[in-house]
């Protein structure tokens, strides 16, 4: 008995030390190609081959053979301003975490916030000062039943951090909102780092809501939108739109302008389950699974037009201006 229990101890000593050496070895990793920047203008994203972030032309598609690899491995990634957010899955036999870096113009991680779950969305804010990410908390697709979310937001600038903004104060039809299933996710920023739009999941239904970081609070706005996100003249939002009970087809992209109101379907018709990203002022990409892996398609913003493929084989696209 007591040989026995000596060896389960030296398993479960050696089952802890991998974890932990896996551990410090993707804490210690940085981009694969040292002389990897944050450089515009170019169109960044995800290779799926590599896992890690590569770029190419932000005006026309980005073939196999002209993208420029070596950015730091990552599952989801967003980037502005000289500040990039990478989340990546954590190694490990327990339960899913997911590493939350922030890296800086050459892409070297400069903070890590680890947060229970697998990642699902990222975003900075213009300025680069704003960080947002959302995980799954269980499950691993908004069209399964039960699954739940956390959303983080970090301010770099003051270092302030909230890892779940779910009890943030909110207003659904002009009234407080209290109920245990609420849900956050897909946050995007305005320009002036303080107000935010995001989607929250209540009761059966979901909502746009609009959120003040200063005051601490959020009010919904409309129904049926998630993973906005704001044009960058902060007119407008991306979003998709539950149009189906098809669980294989549940969503349509459109644009709304938050001064009318008004709703515009775009013209890819494909479901779309992504955060959009506006390339421009006139064209949003998006990630739809391609033959085995995700590729990244781009479709104008007004509801005219075809969709047109960007960047086989990649994901999280987003444009980076300098």
């Amino acid at each position: 008995m007591a040989l026995v229990v000596g060896l389960v101890v030296l398993a479960v000593v050696a089952v802890g030390a991998v974890v932990r050496g896996a551990e410090g070895a993707a804490g210690r990793e940085q981009p694969e190609d040292r002389g990897f920047r944050l450089s515009g203008p170019a169109l960044y994203f995800r290779d799926a081959g590599t896992g890690r972030v590569a770029y190419g032309d932000v005006g026309g598609g980005v073939s196999r053979t002209g993208r420029h690899r070596g950015g730091p491995r990552c599952d989801r990634f967003h980037a502005a301003a000289g500040t990039a957010v990478c989340l990546r899955a954590a190694p490990g036999l327990s339960a899913p975490r997911t590493h939350v870096l922030v890296l800086d113009r050459r892409m070297r991680e400069v903070r890590r916030v680890t947060v229970p779950g697998v990642p699902n969305r990222a975003r900075v804010s213009a300025s680069g000062r704003m960080l947002s990410w959302t995980v799954f908390a269980s499950g691993d697709s908004y069209a399964r039943g039960g699954f739940s979310t956390r959303t983080g937001v970090l301010d770099l600038r003051t270092g302030y951090l909230v890892t779940s903004i779910e009890q943030i104060p909110l207003s659904v039809d002009g009234r407080r909102h209290h109920a245990p299933d609420v849900n956050y996710w897909g946050v995007t920023f305005a320009r002036d780092d303080n107000r935010f739009y995001a989607t929250v999941a209540t009761k059966g239904r979901t909502y746009l809501v609009e959120g003040d970081v200063r005051k601490w609070s959020a009010k919904a706005l409309r129904k049926n939108v998630e993973c906005p996100s704001l044009s960058p003249d902060g007119t407008r939002i991306a979003f998709k739109k539950k149009v189906s009970g098809d669980a294989g087809r549940p969503w349509r992209l459109h644009v709304l302008d938050l001064r009318t109101m008004r709703e515009t379907p775009l013209a890819e018709t494909r479901s779309v389950d992504d955060q959009a990203a506006w390339l421009d002022a006139r064209t949003v990409a998006y990630a739809l699974m391609g033959k085995g892996t995700p590729d990244v398609w781009a479709v104008p913003a007004d509801g005219t037009g075809k969709a047109r493929i960007l960047v086989p084989g990649g994901s999280s696209p987003v444009a980076v201006a300098g």
